[in-house]
């Protein structure tokens, strides 16, 4: 069962929200809150699977209660993944951009299908993006402007690791690497889990990011 915690301010799209989740086999919304600071309240109480985290509130936005959520001292203290998706009604939104860099798993627009967002919550859970690599890669472009240099993390990589590391940033998915690598899907998939393992990043959106922020999307 994915436990799952909804944020937003409005009652009446967080209830409507409620209803498609709940209607869900293998979903089950167990905590709701109405702002950022009751967000992280709830996470820390519940300890949720998913969180759907409207970006725009008043008191604490989506974006300062996800950082804090990641934040180093309560991902230490959990004892399985959290994941969020942000929630906003424009597309390619900077605060969601913001959002991702500090550790959601990608947004969706409130205008969503309840089958698209029913998916959302199954892709996330399973540790992958909401948005699709190559639009994240997009979205990220604009979000660093002084690269800091790649730390000394990225430099035990393997070539082969590299390459991989690479592909994922320009946001090809593990078949086109495979093709690229001439490598089977299975191994692309043990070098994504030793790229995540060595630079400590969580997930395939965090490459992304990573890449962005030590100005190695070119060069890989």
């Amino acid at each position: 069962m994915i436990r799952v915690v909804l944020v937003d301010d409005q009652d009446l799209f967080r209830e409507g929200v409620r209803v498609i989740v709940d209607a869900q086999d293998g979903m089950e919304v167990v905590g709701v809150a109405g702002d950022g600071f009751e967000a992280v309240q709830v996470v820390d109480e519940l300890e949720p699977d998913v969180v759907l985290m409207d970006i725009r509130m008043p008191e604490m936005d989506g974006v300062e209660a996800t950082r804090q959520l990641f934040s180093p001292d309560r991902v230490s203290r959990r004892e399985h993944p959290l994941r969020v998706v942000v929630l906003t009604t424009f597309n390619l939104d900077d605060r969601a951009a913001t959002a991702i860099r500090y550790g959601a798993s990608g947004f969706l627009l409130k205008d969503t299908t309840p089958v698209m967002l029913r998916d959302a919550i199954r892709t996330v859970h399973a540790g992958n993006a909401v948005l699709a690599p190559a639009d994240l890669s997009l979205l990220m472009q604009d979000q660093f402007v002084a690269r800091a240099p790649a730390p000394a993390a990225y430099l035990t990589l393997t070539d082969k690791e590299r390459e991989v590391f690479a592909a994922v940033a320009r946001g090809l998915s593990n078949t086109e690497i495979a093709g690229l690598v001439f490598a089977s899907e299975s191994t692309v998939k043990t070098h994504v889990g030793s790229v995540l393992r060595k630079l400590s990043l969580r997930d395939r959106v965090q490459i992304v990011v990573f890449a962005h922020e030590h100005g190695l999307v070119e060069r890989g």
